[in-house]
């Protein structure tokens, strides 16, 4: 069913039952789910949480409760979704006509009923087949791309406002899962920007609400503030110089990969006046004079440079006077928990520490997950220099195509959907900083990473082009599909997210050129 009012269509009819609350592994869902059991807490709402990591567990789970589960999808105005009229029609049963020829009615009379009715008949069995053709063709438009709408966090927390149960935690879950749809290039700046918004507005109204409350001077309390801060990745928690070097913005302007990029970052340190004594040891140990202007000396140098978006709109949270945390460091450490290597874990440990991770009383498991982003986004980077340094990218004619090999450094890190989607689009940032080809510029990328040795299988991922004027739609599931159809490759689309595929080795050449065929 469609859902417009989501209080009284949606909590108050779950309220009164036991809810099963399917969660799929990404920030932004957990972040939903963090805010959908403090509110099931506070209504003493029984509930069983069931991780979901694509559809074939969904699948699994919900043949295993169909006969308890009502199955709610929210139409989101941002999403342009189809009206329902245009998609659902009521079957309309025939009419009986049998019994019309013994109502006593002159022969002439009855013949003349019976033409009107066929005609009638015809008229409406051909706005049928015109409503059909037009059901079609709308799906088709509908279906074709795959984008995001609003993060479901933020859904989640504006039903708590509307309860008038929104707390300071849920306020800052529904930020990190902003932050989460943001960091993973999944809508436009402006979507963003609007978004953070209105968070912000909620963010005054708390800070308002608190501030004649004791817990301001509390050592433990939880205060969030807007920050216009930089577009640096961790870097409160990092050097400055590792900070610059792995992320992504930074590591492509200015070229990282090459000597002449190392030059240049090292031309960038000395505009600013930094010592690479400071900029090499943690941020927490520099001095506080180059601490107190660092925000505006980067820009100002960056600006020099060419480098315009280095500072974003952001959120920071501080548990008590110790421990600070920017939006994307959470999005990084969570992600990183979520997709960890540790073949001792299983993906329901990985999932469950993430989750934990977000509370306030498990700070130990969130500075492990920065560990673990830091090491995801050295080997990102270090990946990205591989592949451009050996030409590994190419072009395929209507996308880029790139594929890491068994073997290669740290592959195993990005055989899961998130982080090679992360690898995908940063590299792909870094080859149209790099080429001079203008054509290539514009083009999407394929990008694949070993899955499984044993099982010949590899993980596939499509990225749109990077533009400024993207739109975040994704073309590359629907495509897949139809790659996969008319070869008869053996693929499977088990992902929530349609442009991430497995595939196996034998049949990545003929799925290539019947992708390639497609997108011509």
């Amino acid at each position: 069913m469609f859902v417009s009012d989501f209080r009284r269509e949606f909590y108050e009819l779950v309220q009164s039952q036991r809810v099963l609350l399917f969660v799929a592994s990404d920030v932004d869902a957990l972040c939903a789910c963090k805010i959908l059991q403090a509110l099931f807490q506070c209504d003493h709402v029984q509930y069983t949480l069931v991780p979901v990591s694509g559809w074939q567990e969904l699948e699994t789970a919900f043949l295993e409760h169909k006969e308890q589960i009502k199955l709610l999808i929210k139409q989101d105005d941002d999403l342009e979704v189809p009206a329902y009229d245009d998609i659902f029609r009521d079957e309309e049963e025939d009419e009986d006509h049998s019994g019309n020829d013994s109502d006593g009615s002159e022969p002439s009379e009855k013949r003349t009923r019976l033409e009107e009715e066929i005609v009638e008949q015809t008229m409406k069995r051909r706005q049928r087949r015109e409503w059909e053709a037009r059901r079609r063709d709308i799906l088709f438009d509908y279906e074709q791309y795959e984008y995001h709408g609003t993060s479901s966090a933020m859904v989640m927390f504006d039903l708590a406002w509307m309860m008038s149960k929104d707390l300071n935690d849920m306020l800052w879950w529904a930020i990190v899962g902003l932050t989460d749809q943001w960091v993973q290039d999944k809508i436009t700046q402006m979507k963003y920007v609007t978004d953070v918004g209105i968070l912000q507005r909620h963010v005054s109204r708390h800070n308002h609400r608190n501030e004649d409350e004791e817990n301001t001077l509390s050592v433990d309390c939880t205060r969030i503030s807007f920050e216009y801060d930089l577009c640096l990745a961790l870097y409160q928690h990092w050097s400055l110089h590792d900070s610059l070097c792995n992320t992504s913005y930074t590591a492509a302007r200015f070229k990282l990969w090459s000597v002449h990029g190392q030059k240049q970052l090292q031309e960038f340190l000395a505009d600013m006046g930094l010592p690479l004594k400071q900029v090499k040891q943690k941020f927490q140990s520099m001095d506080i004079s180059l601490k107190e202007n660092l925000r505006e000396m980067i820009e100002e140098s960056a600006n020099k440079f060419g480098m315009k978006g280095m500072r974003v709109q952001t959120f920071s949270i501080h548990f008590g006077f110790k421990h600070k945390f920017l939006a994307s460091d959470v999005v990084f450490a969570t992600m990183s928990l979520m997709e960890s290597p540790e073949k001792d874990s299983s993906g329901t440990d990985h999932f469950i520490q993430a989750l934990d991770s977000l509370s306030r009383s498990n700070l130990d498991k969130l500075y492990l997950g920065l560990e673990l982003a830091k090491k995801q986004l050295r080997a990102t980077q270090q990946t990205i220099a591989s592949c451009l340094c050996t030409n590994l990218v190419i072009s395929q004619g209507p996308f880029l195509y790139c594929s890491l090999m068994e073997g290669t450094p740290d592959v195993m890190l990005f055989s899961k959907p998130a982080s090679l989607s992360l690898l995908s689009r940063h590299l792909l940032k870094s080859f149209v900083c790099s080429t001079k080809n203008r054509r290539c510029k514009l083009l999407p990328l394929v990008m694949a990473a070993p899955l499984s040795v044993e099982q010949g299988t590899v993980t596939m991922v499509g990225i749109p082009p990077e533009t400024d004027s993207s739109d975040r739609k994704n073309f590359f599931g629907r495509a897949f599909e139809k790659a996969a159809e008319s070869t008869s490759s053996r693929t499977l689309h088990n992902h929530f997210d349609l442009s991430v595929i497995e595939l196996k080795a034998e049949d990545r050449s003929k799925f290539l050129d019947a992708l390639v065929s497609l997108l011509s």
